[in-house]
């Protein structure tokens, strides 16, 4: 795994882990690569110092994971799964169609796009859907 400090066109800088240098290369050809600021797809590696992990680095990484665990249970625990129905339960309560809750669920790009466009605020969660087995 690599990690990558990232640009996008509007000058957003983020990082994102990839497999290898190639994998970063095809995903961004293909507009896979989103800036999680502003959604835009025109990312390039932006340049970078090269990492050399220390051990108060790596207690500081594991804190950080720490605490993205504890954000998404939080999440998990007091919001409700609404899958790739979020932009429709989005819309209808900004509308005031349905009770104010809290949701998270999947958006395309395209849709998070629309989203912002009407107006209706949320927000990029830093990770994906949980997977039971």
């Amino acid at each position: 795994m690599i990690v990558f400090d990232l640009k996008c066109a509007d000058g957003h800088v983020f990082e994102a882990w990839f497999r290898d240098g190639e994998t970063f290369d095809a995903q961004a050809a293909a507009g896979e690569v989103a800036c999680p600021v502003c959604g835009d797809t025109a990312v390039a590696k932006a340049p970078m110092a090269p990492n050399v992990a220390r051990k108060a680095q790596a207690r500081e990484a594991e804190r950080a994971a720490r605490k993205l665990r504890a954000l998404r249970e939080h999440v998990e625990k007091t919001c409700e799964h609404v899958g790739e129905r979020f932009p429709e339960e989005a819309r209808k309560i900004h509308h005031g169609e349905v009770d104010k809750r809290g949701i998270y669920g999947e958006a395309s790009l395209d849709e998070a796009r629309a989203l912002n466009e009407e107006g209706i605020e949320f927000g990029w969660l830093p990770f994906g859907p949980s997977h039971d087995s």
